[in-house]
């Protein structure tokens, strides 16, 4: 079959943003002026197309990415909305990860947030390409030019100004295009009609300041640019526009835009932007990989005529169709009905059907080729991650990372119907979620479920409710705390009884050393002289890692550490894998002992906006709740307040904040680091724990 859309006119996008930035808003206007849809639907309302899940419509929020496609001028864009919230970062995660370039949207008011900075940062991990849209601009406190600046600030990136909005707030009627210097503005509700016009007195020397700052930044990046705008020339609009694309492949440019999404001003340029200056499949290198069989790197090229290969980036349980696998075919092609291989899991599956995505619609297609995202039902053994190829070509692309959840919370079947219900639909939604976890307290008995923040977890158990049956009743949430050491230690683990018969004896010595936060956890094995035979070395690993799950002062799991195996001793008769395995189980739990111990909780980086007159108390409650402040600024007629808080003093803030401020505070945090517990809080909390088991 023939492609429909050459390659170099396909466009991966995502938008990406803070909460309440404007996202689901600003997708729904594309698929109105591309033809996708007829008429708007509103995130208020509950009405938008990509807010397809009943709690995203209850709560007027992103909670799933969702995926569609539309054409803009002979250009196939694949797009993927995501999350705003904090909790459900691992959407932009995982869709980062497949995706070509990005809509970073600002809010013209509130400017780069402490989401934007997160979801940036993953962008830049991947080396994401970017155009940045300051929604928005019509709200009170709106403000182009500081949140440019703010770009350039807290991004560390170059944003450069390709529009320039005409009035702001109420009096926001238009934009400039800085590269065409023509001026355009609104006259009809829908924004279908806008009328090009002379640059606005008002605006001009703003104007001519931002067109300066264009010029030098495209001038950087083409060689015969520099020497036209050195010499006075006159710079033609395509000429700045490959100058700037090339910056923003380079991830070292980003093209600034404005609008106001909800009254249907700047989208139409804003699509125009995405064809000019984000990049096609061909624009991006080629995918790096290891043969699983051979053990080398290798590539794969944005081609047709390459060996098929995917990355399954998200699986979704649909009620209708059951499992479905989320793709982006990096090369070649795929049919539906075929059998490819995953090289993840060595294990060989079928496509039974490939579609199409448009937020919770699906359109059946024959295939899927290079550069398309798509979804495929039929995969049983696939979840996030794996790397889908065709059979006799094995490759494994570079996997995804997910963060670690941070809350846990105790969740018991209402009745005894429920039981059996309850633990296949939380396997379910974990394959779906990958910072979602469930375990079982092997203390309490309890089934425990972890994820991101409060929200997450209560989404989840709403799902149970609506979309599983489950009737569960749900405690309250537990900080994920950690343990860990603080100093370096020497000592023993001997395992040995003796039964009449063949008896068991396993002896080993370790040294432990405590690393830097974020580290995890390292074995090494530095036994010379075969004190310990090598087919004993993995059991004492398992063992020590075993070991980690459960620490010594409360029983969280032991992180940050690195145990050295420095001398042992083994028996020609007794010594098996079992004893090798216990015995590193007691000298590491022994070793840890004489470490000095600590308890680890996770910090939130939080930021407070709050009216001024409430500065102080809310300055006060955040110091009160072990919040340590990093600092405030004014932003457009209120205090921005950003603080360290531990996560255990932070539930139930958003109650507190309310009462303090007369309903007018507003906060978000995410998740910062794991620090120390000061030893007051250390004894609270094992006093608490200790008290209730």
């Amino acid at each position: 079959m023939a492609r429909a859309y050459p390659l170099e006119k396909i466009r991966n996008i995502g938008i990406m943003a803070h909460i309440d930035a404007g996202k689901t808003t600003t997708t729904e206007r594309i698929l109105f002026y591309t033809g996708r849809v007829h008429r708007m639907g509103e995130v208020d309302e509950g009405s938008a197309t990509m807010d397809f899940m009943v709690q995203e419509q209850e709560r007027g929020i992103t909670i799933s990415s969702a995926a569609t496609t539309c054409s803009w001028k002979d250009h196939r864009i694949n797009i993927i909305d995501t999350p705003g919230h904090v909790d459900f970062t691992v959407e932009v995660e995982r869709s980062l990860r497949v995706l070509d370039g990005v809509i970073a949207i600002f809010c013209a008011r509130n400017g780069v947030e402490p989401q934007s900075e997160t979801v940036w940062r993953q962008a830049d991990k991947y080396r994401v390409p970017r155009i940045g849209y300051v929604n928005k601009m019509d709200s009170i406190g709106a403000d182009f030019g500081r949140v440019v600046k703010m770009i350039e600030d807290r991004l560390r990136m170059k944003a450069v100004a390709v529009q320039w909005p005409i009035g702001a707030e109420d009096s926001f009627r238009g934009l400039v295009d800085v590269v065409e210097m023509k001026a355009i503005t609104y006259t009809d509700d829908l924004g279908t009609h806008p009328v090009e016009c002379d640059i606005p007195e008002e605006v001009l020397d703003s104007v001519t300041a931002a067109r300066t700052s264009l010029l030098e930044a495209a001038a950087e990046y083409d060689d015969s640019l520099m020497e036209k705008y050195l010499d006075g020339e006159e710079i033609s609009a395509d000429e700045i526009r490959g100058a700037l694309r090339k910056g923003t492949l380079d991830t070292k440019i980003c093209p600034v835009l404005c609008g106001a999404s909800f009254r249907n001003k700047g989208v139409q340029r804003l699509l125009d932007a995405v064809v000019h200056y984000l990049p096609s499949p061909l624009d991006i290198p080629p995918v790096d990989g290891v043969n699983p069989i051979t053990g080398m790197c290798e590539q794969r090229g944005a081609s047709d005529d390459e060996p098929f290969s995917a990355l399954a980036f998200k699986i979704a349980v649909d009620p209708y169709v059951g499992k479905m696998t989320y793709f982006r075919v990096y090369s070649g092609v795929v049919n539906a009905g075929s059998y490819i291989y995953n090289a993840t899991r060595d294990k060989k599956e079928r496509i039974a059907r490939i579609v199409f995505l448009h937020a919770n619609r699906r359109e059946d297609a024959q295939e899927a080729r290079t550069g398309d995202i798509a979804g495929a039902l039929g995969l049983r053994g696939t979840v996030t991650g794996d790397t889908l190829v065709a059979d006799g070509h094995p490759i494994v692309l570079e996997p995804m990372q997910f963060p670690v959840p941070v809350i846990d919370v105790a969740i018991e079947p209402g009745t005894k119907a429920d039981q059996d219900k309850l633990a296949l639909a939380l396997a379910k939604i974990a394959e779906e979620d990958p910072t979602f976890q469930t375990h079982t307290d092997r203390e309490t008995g309890q089934t425990l479920i972890s994820g991101m923040g409060e929200l997450h977890l209560e989404i989840i158990v709403d799902r149970l409710i609506r979309e599983f049956n489950v009737q569960a009743e749900v405690g309250k949430p537990q900080v994920a705390y950690k343990e860990s050491i603080t100093l370096p230690a020497t000592a023993e683990g001997r395992y040995v009884k003796q039964t009449g018969g063949r008896g068991q004896y396993g002896h080993v010595v370790f040294q432990v050393e405590p690393l830097p936060r974020g580290s995890g956890f390292e074995f090494e094995n530095r036994v010379t002289g075969g004190a310990v035979p090598g087919e004993f070395i993995p059991a004492i690993e398992a063992g020590v890692r075993e070991a980690t799950v459960s620490g010594i002062l409360a029983g969280y799991p032991v992180v940050d550490v690195r145990v050295s195996l420095i001398d042992g001793s083994f028996h020609d008769v007794d010594s098996s894998e079992i004893s090798f395995k216990i015995a590193a189980s007691m000298g590491f739990k022994n070793a840890c002992e004489k470490a000095a111990p600590i308890l680890l909780e996770p910090v939130m980086d939080v930021e407070v906006i709050v009216p001024e007159d409430y500065l102080g108390e809310v300055l006060g409650d955040l110091v009160a709740r072990r919040g340590e402040v990093c600092g405030s600024e004014h932003r457009a007629g209120a205090q921005v307040i950003r603080a360290m808080v531990p996560l255990a003093e932070i539930f139930g803030y958003a109650t507190d904040l309310r009462s303090k401020t007369q309903g007018r505070g507003t906060y978000t945090m995410q998740f910062s680091a794991y620090r120390q517990v000061p030893e007051a809080a250390k004894n609270r909390i094992m006093a608490r724990l200790f008290g209730r088991i």
